[in-house]
C-alpha cells in the first residue's frame, strides 16, 4: 500500500507474514518534488491574500461609504475571481496539471508590475512592493525549475 507516496505495507506484511499485492494505481503515484511542493505553499499563501483582501473590500462596501458603489462591486468581484483563480492554480499545481505553468507566469507579471507601481508614484509604499515582489519572485523561480517543469509538462494521454 502506498500513501502520500511512502510505500507502508513492505515492513508491516514481512513482518505479518501477509503479502498485500501492488494496485495500478500505488504504481503511478510518485513523491512530489520539493520544489513543487514549495510552488503549491506560495500559490497557496497568495491566494490566501487574495481572500484577505477581498473579504476586505466586502466589508468596506458594507461598512464605509463609498464614492461608487458601482466600482467598490466591481472591484470586489474582481479580487473574488481572482482569489478563485489562483485557488485553481494552486490545485492545478498541485495536481501535476501543465496549465498551471501559463497562468502562474501570468499572475506573477501582474504582481510584479503592481509591486514596481508601488515602488514609485505619488504615495509610494515599499512595504507592500516588496511583498509583492518577493513572491512573484519565488514562484517564477519555482516554475522555471527543472524539477517543476518535469512535474507540471504535458503527459500523453494513454490509450
Amino acid at each position: 500500500m502506498q500513501i502520500n507516496g511512502f510505500v507502508w505495507d513492505l515492513a508491516v506484511s514481512y513482518l505479518r507474514g501477509v503479502n498485500v499485492p501492488e494496485t495500478s494505481e500505488s504504481s503511478t503515484v510518485s513523491p512530489r518534488h520539493p520544489f513543487q511542493v514549495a510552488l503549491v505553499v506560495v500559490l497557496a499563501i497568495e491566494a490566501a491574500a487574495l481572500a484577505a483582501a477581498t473579504i476586505f473590500l466586502v466589508l468596506e462596501i458594507l461598512i464605509a461609504p463609498a464614492d461608487s458603489i458601482a466600482s467598490a462591486i466591481a472591484l470586489a468581484v474582481v479580487a473574488a475571481l481572482a482569489t478563485a483563480w489562483v485557488v485553481a492554480m494552486c490545485v492545478g499545481a498541485w495536481r501535476g496539471q501543465s496549465w498551471t505553468r501559463g497562468a502562474a507566469i501570468v499572475v506573477q507579471v501582474l504582481l510584479v508590475s503592481v509591486a514596481i507601481g508601488s515602488f514609485q508614484g505619488l504615495f509610494p509604499r515599499p512595504d507592500i512592493g516588496w511583498i509583492l515582489l518577493i513572491p512573484a519572485i519565488i514562484v517564477v523561480f519555482l516554475i522555471f525549475s527543472k524539477p517543476v517543469q518535469v512535474a507540471l509538462r504535458r503527459r500523453e494521454a494513454s490509450n
